[in-house]
C-alpha cells in the first residue's frame, strides 16, 4: 500500500513513533527513523523493519532545532528519496502539575518545543513535497487538546496550539496537494506513561466506552489510515484515538 513512499516519524525510537515506524514499514514505506538521544533503541527499530524485509534509517536531529532538522531531511533525501510522508510525533517533556505552581519559562518550553517542533520539520519537507505536488502530513496531538486534565494545562495549551497551526497548514498547502492531519491519542500505554499510579489507568479504562486505555499501535493504526492512498481527500481532520473515551 505504501510502496515508493519515504516517511519521516519524528521521536520514532519508543512508543507510537517505534510503533508507526513498523507498521509503515510492514505496508512498503522506506521509514525515517528520527532520534534524539537514544541511539540504541533508534537502530532496535531499524533492525526490526530490517529483519521482516523493510527499508529504514536511523538519523538523530532534536526536532526543535531548525538546522538540525533540515540536515535530517537533506540526509534522508540523499539515502532515501525525497520525503513525502512527515509525521510529527517528537514527544517534548513537561511537568505535570498544578498551574498554580508553574513558572513561566517551564511553561513556555513546552509550548515553544512543541510548535518548534512541527514548525522546522515541515518546514524542512516541504520544498519537495511543493516541487512534486503531493505530500501527506501527520501530527500527533492529544485528545488533552479538547479536553483537558488537571496538571495539564501547558501539555493541553501546546497541543492546542499544535492542532491549530496544523489547520492552517491544511487550508494553505491543500492547494498544492498536500494534506495535514492531526491523530489525538487519549490515554496510551508508553515509557511516557509508566509513572501513572494504576488505578488511573483502571479509572480510564472503566469509563472508556472500548473498555480498556490505548496501545502505541492503535495509534500507529491511525497513521497509516491517514497516510494510506485510499484518504487521498481528507485533509484538516482531527483523529480521537480513544477508544470512545472522547467523541467530538
Amino acid at each position: 500500500m505504501l510502496s515508493e513512499r519515504v516517511m519521516l516519524v519524528t521521536g520514532a525510537s519508543r512508543g507510537i513513533g517505534a510503533a508507526t515506524a513498523k507498521l509503515l514499514a510492514a505496508h512498503g514505506a522506506a521509514v525515517v527513523v528520527n532520534y534524539r538521544e537514544d541511539e540504541r533503541a533508534a537502530r532496535g527499530v531499524v533492525e526490526a523493519i530490517a529483519g521482516r524485509g523493510g527499508r529504514a534509517l536511523a538519523l538523530r536531529a532534536d526536532v526543535r532545532d531548525g538546522e538540525a532538522v533540515r540536515a535530517m531531511v537533506a540526509e534522508a533525501g540523499q539515502r532515501l528519496g525525497p520525503i513525502d510522508t512527515l509525521v510529527n510525533n517528537a514527544s517534548i517533556g513537561f511537568p505535570m502539575k498544578p498551574f498554580a505552581e508553574y513558572g513561566w519559562p517551564e511553561f513556555a518550553a513546552k509550548l515553544d518545543g512543541e510548535l518548534a517542533a512541527a514548525f522546522h520539520c515541515c518546514q524542512a519537507v516541504l520544498p519537495s513535497m511543493r516541487e512534486r505536488r503531493s505530500g501527506c502530513i501527520i501530527a500527533v496531538s492529544s485528545t488533552l487538546s479538547r479536553r483537558p486534565g488537571p496538571g495539564f494545562s501547558a501539555h493541553s495549551a501546546a497541543k492546542s496550539g499544535l492542532d491549530g497551526f496544523m489547520r492552517a497548514l491544511a487550508l494553505e498547502l491543500g492547494p498544492l496537494g498536500i494534506r495535514v492531519n492531526v491523530v489525538a491519542p487519549g490515554l496510551t500505554e508508553t515509557d511516557a506513561t509508566a509513572g501513572l499510579p494504576g488505578p488511573v489507568k483502571a479509572a480510564t479504562a472503566q469509563w472508556t466506552p472500548l473498555g480498556r486505555v490505548g496501545l502505541p499501535l492503535d495509534v500507529a493504526g491511525a497513521v497509516l489510515m491517514l497516510a494510506s492512498p485510499a484518504l487521498g481527500f481528507v485533509t484538516g481532520t482531527y483523529l480521537p484515538v480513544n477508544g470512545g473515551a472522547y467523541m467530538p
